[in-house]
């Protein structure tokens, strides 16, 4: 007897639906095909003693598998459920009725449970668009499920609640979630806030600016001057995502199984903070079944590299096109998937080995060359891409002991929303820009026009700092957003001199 059960594959972010063929016939053999890894090659062995610990009969008869496409290789234990209910639905041990309408999902234990798997939310939304009635997998992961609406979720134990339920015995009860509800109660949800920083206003400026344009930031100051602190209240600041933001977000986190258990949607942008041992697949993502790697897992948020020359360079250079194009691909022989990769770089660095180069008070012990050495770790194509440089001095005791509350979060993050909805409606007719950090070249030459005091400006510090062609993009950007943070509709020569100043690993004196 034939019978034909729907599970679903992960490719990049996107989900493929696969048939399941079952055909058992007369002979005692298990025949799997269609390009099975390790993984569902030893379904069998948990099928047969799961079936065998819940009372049924796993068929001695000669069971043939399909799974269609068979030129889509499959990977993960997560067939296992609609390979089971196939078997037992061609060896008429349940309904055929309920079968064409659901997508079955989950790992199998040897006692019948259901483990959790990754992966959900892609799944759930092809399963939607292709015209299923519903889904049946895992309870820790229906309510990520449910965020897709408009589709029964069905959380279940084990596969005898699965069988009962294609067999009429019983009713299940649909996961349902209030994706907006959810999306604003957990939208501002916080444990750090920028009131909790002593001084450090060059910073928080900095900061400012590059959450209003979206810019990269590199933080450069000694051990104990507060970079690691800051960097980790950047997204406080950030504009609130928005729903498709946050549906986009999740997708990755859900492939690469990050999402909580028993949580649904991913509603603060994404902090990543990645070991300096990473290595660069890690990072940008890929393996052998590829998945996506950090830079991928902060799209839409914040990717935070501290000690950034301690970093392997050949993993620092591999960061290089993503940070422009925004995206990331992964090619291999038979297939190429991409990763979307919109990040805030944020860097951080001490100015020498010993620490305290430039410190108002320490010693630098580094020898001669030493500090140059030290920052030619990391290439100048990467610097060049990072648009606000900023030295962190140490704070004194004077701000520490100040009781005064600092300017909080929710202040900044105020004059940053209304700096991105000045960008929003610039760029409303431009597809791929959102912000000013994602302006190419033509609109630079279109938002960006200066006076001709600024233009002199500029061309002084080009001559003087030697910067190059990206640099000088660089500046008109940061300059665009603080004219944005003033609500001016020009920028202004005071506007170009700030961008400037950003630009401190310019100098040619820094390190001699």
């Amino acid at each position: 007897m034939l019978v034909k059960t729907y599970g679903s594959a992960v490719f990049g972010i996107d989900a493929t639906t696969i048939t399941i063929e079952v055909n058992i016939d007369k002979g005692v053999n298990f025949v799997l095909v269609g390009l099975p890894d390790s993984a569902v090659k030893e379904s069998q062995q948990r099928i047969k003693a799961a079936l065998g610990n819940n009372g049924l009969k796993y068929p001695g008869k000669e069971i043939t598998i399909n799974m269609a496409p068979a030129d889509i290789r499959k990977e993960g234990s997560t067939f296992d459920l609609p390979i089971a209910i196939g078997i037992l639905a061609a060896s008429e041990q349940l309904a055929l009725e309920k079968l064409e309408d659901y997508m079955l999902l989950g790992e199998l234990s040897l006692d019948g449970g259901l483990n959790p798997m990754k992966g959900i939310l892609p799944i759930a939304l092809k399963a939607k668009k292709e015209g299923f009635k519903g889904i049946i997998l895992p309870k820790v992961n229906a309510k990520e499920a449910a965020i897709v609406g408009d589709i029964q979720v069905y959380g279940v134990d084990s596969i005898q609640e699965v069988i009962a339920f294609l067999n009429d015995e019983i009713q299940l009860e649909a996961t349902e979630i209030d994706i907006q509800k959810e999306f604003l109660q957990k939208l501002d949800e916080f444990t750090v806030d920028f009131k909790d920083v002593k001084g450090q206003q060059n910073i928080k400026r900095a900061f400012e600016i590059a959450a209003s344009g979206g810019h990269n930031v590199i933080l450069i100051g000694p051990p104990g001057a507060g970079k690691s602190m800051l960097a980790k209240r950047l997204p406080t600041i950030l504009p609130p995502m928005s729903l498709d933001e946050s549906l986009e977000t999740t997708k990755i986190h859900s492939v690469a199984g990050k999402v909580e258990a028993g949580y649904g949607l991913v509603t603060n942008r994404p902090f990543r903070k990645p070991h300096h041992t990473i290595s660069d697949v890690a990072l940008v993502g890929g393996g052998g079944y590829p998945q996506p790697g950090e830079i991928s897992l902060a799209h839409n948020g914040v990717l935070f590299l501290d000690e950034l020359p301690e970093y392997k360079r050949a993993v620092l250079e591999v960061m290089r096109q993503p940070i422009e194009d925004r995206v990331v691909t992964i090619s291999r022989a038979k297939f190429t998937v991409d990763y979307p990769a919109s990040f805030m770089l944020i860097a951080a660095m001490n100015p020498c080995p010993c620490g305290y180069y430039n410190h108002p008070d320490k010693e630098c012990i580094c020898g001669p060359g030493v500090v140059k050495k030290y920052l030619n770790k990391v290439s100048g194509p990467l610097f060049d891409r990072i648009d606000l440089h900023v030295e962190v001095t140490p704070v004194n005791f004077e701000e520490l002991a100040h009781h005064q509350p600092d300017e909080g979060s929710k202040e900044i993050r105020e004059r940053v929303v209304r700096a991105r909805l000045i960008q929003e409606k610039r760029y409303e007719n431009s597809p791929g820009t959102h912000c000013n950090a994602q302006m190419s070249s033509k609109e630079i030459r279109k938002y960006c026009e200066i006076n001709t005091a600024g233009n002199a400006l500029l061309k002084q510090a080009m001559d003087t700092l030697g910067l190059s062609a990206r640099a000088y993009d660089r500046i008109l950007k940061v300059a665009r957003t603080i004219a944005d943070l003033e609500q001016s509709t020009t920028i202004q020569t005071e506007h170009i001199a700030e961008a400037i100043q950003f630009r401190s690993l310019d100098k040619d004196s820094w390190g001699d």
